[in-house]
């Protein structure tokens, strides 16, 4: 395995953990996938790759951008994205963001399927549901799994 891979394997770990954990992402965790994504890009094309490094964490950060101002995510995944666009270049952050969409699609419908199901089974009524808050569900597991994904070698 590459740099590359195992800098997206523990950054997304980590930012696994911390979502499920806090339902935050601290920031050190896209940092150390900005700085990783700079040193990758660096080591494998010189100070050419910075340009890379560069263009890709402004993508990654672009993709989501839109959702964050609506209020559909957090900042913290936006982040994210920047420093995987960082490690994985422009191109390659438009395949992670194809793949975190699908994912987070899948994440998305199991969730509810299982709220739904959690509903039937406890037997809640309308009324009992008046005080609950929306629920969100954390997206850096999607965001890794659709980083990881897009690294996996096509052939």
């Amino acid at each position: 395995m590459t740099a590359q891979v195992w800098i997206a394997i523990l950054v997304g770990l980590a930012a696994i953990v911390d979502d499920l954990r806090r339902r935050h992402i601290a920031n050190w965790i896209p940092a150390a996938a900005l700085a990783g994504g700079f040193g990758w890009q660096i080591g494998q094309s010189g100070w050419m790759g910075s340009l890379y490094a560069l263009g890709g964490a402004a993508a990654g950060f672009s993709v989501f951008l839109i959702f964050y101002l609506l209020g559909g995510m957090g900042g913290g995944d936006v982040k994210l994205m920047a420093g995987f666009g960082a490690l994985l270049g422009w191109s390659g952050i438009f395949w992670a963001a194809l793949w975190t969409a699908a994912v987070g699609g899948v994440l998305a419908l199991a969730a509810i399927a299982f709220k739904s199901a959690r509903r039937f089974w406890t037997k809640q009524t309308d009324g009992e549901n008046n005080g609950e808050q929306k629920e969100s569900i954390p997206y850096a597991p999607a965001i890794a799994l659709g980083v990881w994904l897009s690294l996996v070698p096509k052939g």
